[in-house]
């Protein structure tokens, strides 16, 4: 990676993945009731989502775990700004050796892989929630037919993701409930994936000629090309909300 100041990945997203301001209301809505609720996050980054849950509802208590300690960093401060802390405690920790706390509501957004894959995923946030808990669950989907383009963009393996159907069966199948089911949306997407490369565009914009121009030209160059000529529109991301009985 370039060594000259460059705004570092994410700091121009306001979540890590394709979700907008009125999916978060979406989200805090199918939580209700939630007073007193203990949320846990596994794979919460900078912990957007759960500032936000705790800010809608002053009496939940929530924890929130990652392995990238500057993106925990973040969230701290972030929550620290809005008066939060207090109620949201972030961690770093490993998904796989950390024992999470029995909680009302547990979410995992776009890290079903730091629990072992999908449906290990699942499994591990049913056994965290108490019966009558709630489960936030993001997860890429296919939402067309996967494309030669699209799997080689995004590694090649037409298996990875199933259809929106598939995800929700495979949820059913573990003893959970589909409260709510969506998918993000084109405008969502785009909003992401610009976002995601934004740092390296302002810089290449202020510093055309800089020794490392090159390579971080290419990088972004190649972002690009992944998503709009690869997988835009054949990627999808779904946001369930599962209950416990």
């Amino acid at each position: 990676m370039p060594t000259s100041k460059i705004e570092p990945l994410y700091t121009a997203l306001d979540f890590n993945s394709p979700m907008s301001d009125a999916r978060v209301a979406r989200i805090i809505r199918t939580l209700q009731p939630a007073d007193g609720a203990r949320v846990v996050e596994v794979g919460c980054g900078w912990a957007e989502l759960l500032l936000r849950i705790a800010a809608a509802e002053p009496s939940v208590q929530a924890v929130g775990i990652d392995v990238n300690e500057d993106l925990i960093e973040r969230g701290r401060a972030n929550a620290a700004a809005r008066g939060l802390a207090d109620r949201v405690d972030l961690q770093v920790a490993d998904a796989l050796k950390w024992e999470a706390p029995a909680a009302d509501v547990a979410i995992c957004i776009g890290a079903g892989h730091a629990l072992g894959g999908t449906a290990a995923a699942l499994d591990a946030l049913r056994r965290s929630i108490r019966p009558g808990g709630r489960i936030v669950f993001g997860e890429g989907i296919w939402a067309q037919p996967p494309t030669e383009a699209a799997t080689a963009a995004l590694g090649g393996d037409p298996d990875e993701f199933g259809s929106l159907a598939d995800l929700v069966d495979l949820a059913v199948a573990r003893g959970l409930r589909p409260l709510d089911v969506s998918e993000a949306s084109t405008e969502e997407w785009d909003a992401f994936e610009s976002g995601y490369a934004l740092g390296w565009e302002r810089w290449l914009l202020d510093n055309p000629a800089d020794p490392e121009a090159e390579a971080v030209r290419a990088r972004a160059d190649e972002h690009r090309e992944r998503w709009l000529r690869g997988y835009r529109g054949v990627l999808g991301f779904a946001y369930l909300t599962l209950g416990r009985s």
